[in-house]
């Protein structure tokens, strides 16, 4: 008995904050397509999401094609099939590989910055200062943060993809002396509409996910500035999670039609 009642407790505290996120998603949603549309705030957003997240995702990307490309070799030249290294590495990145591996890095680097942000600003009372003055802060605040995470993801995740086929390049320069021009011919030749078409979806779905947890952490932490470290902690906790069932469901809807 003694055990069950723990049990009960964080089942139902689950789905009491799942019930939150989906009214608060919600409420995003009806902020979203409501007046004044706040251009400016948007653009700055996704300039602090994009521009100082994109040396960690090149890097990311870089080292992630390296490696990856140097782990596969020994295999492929252990069964004669090194030409299909290209075409291997390329439908490996654009498909799963960069996508979730780069929305990870992106919900350290920008969930739990959102989650801090604005965690401390509802302990300082910044929000509250807001709402007494007539601005409506879950636009100013979450809308942009959240439309900005949708737009920025898919970007850098193209990014990422092509500096980690760019570092497979290079490592099959150095190893095999395959030209860039031949890597990269081989790479166009083997990715599809298929493959390219539900990678970038899902990404904005990424996005979402991201912004939404950290917006939700953020927006409602609470207990002062221990607060803000949980709800930074939470958001990178959860916005994981949460990226591997989209991805799950993502995979499946697309064996489906594809």
């Amino acid at each position: 008995m003694r055990t069950s009642i723990p049990l009960y407790h964080n089942v139902r505290s689950f789905f009491e904050e799942a019930g939150e996120l989906a009214r608060f998603a919600g409420r995003f949603f009806v902020e979203l397509f409501s007046t004044p549309f706040e251009f400016r705030e948007l653009l700055k957003q996704c300039y602090n999401m994009g521009n100082r997240s994109i040396l960690l995702v090149g890097v990311t990307g870089f080292i992630l094609g390296l490696v990856f490309t140097l782990q596969s070799r020994p295999t492929l030249i252990e069964f004669g099939a090194v030409a299909w290294m290209p075409s291997m590495v390329s439908i490996s990145i654009v498909r799963e590989i960069g996508p979730v591996i780069i929305a990870l890095i992106c919900a350290g680097r920008i969930g739990s910055g959102i989650g801090a942000e604005l965690g401390s600003m509802r302990v300082t009372e910044q929000i509250d200062a807001m709402e007494v003055s007539g601005t409506n802060p879950f636009k100013f605040l979450v809308v942009t943060r959240i439309l900005a995470a949708i737009l920025m993801l898919p970007v850098l995740v193209v990014f990422g993809d092509a500096i980690a086929l760019f570092g497979s390049a290079l490592i099959e320069n150095l190893k095999g002396g395959v030209s860039f021009q031949l890597y990269f011919n081989q790479v166009f030749n083997a990715l599809e509409y298929k493959d390219l078409f539900p990678a970038t979806i899902k990404t904005f779905f990424f996005g979402f996910a991201i912004g939404l947890v950290g917006c939700f952490k953020g927006y409602n932490s609470k207990k002062g500035t221990a607060g803000v470290g949980k709800a930074s902690n939470a958001a990178v906790v959860y916005t994981s999670m949460l990226l591997f069932v989209i991805d799950f469901i993502a995979v499946f809807i697309a064996d489906i039609f594809y």
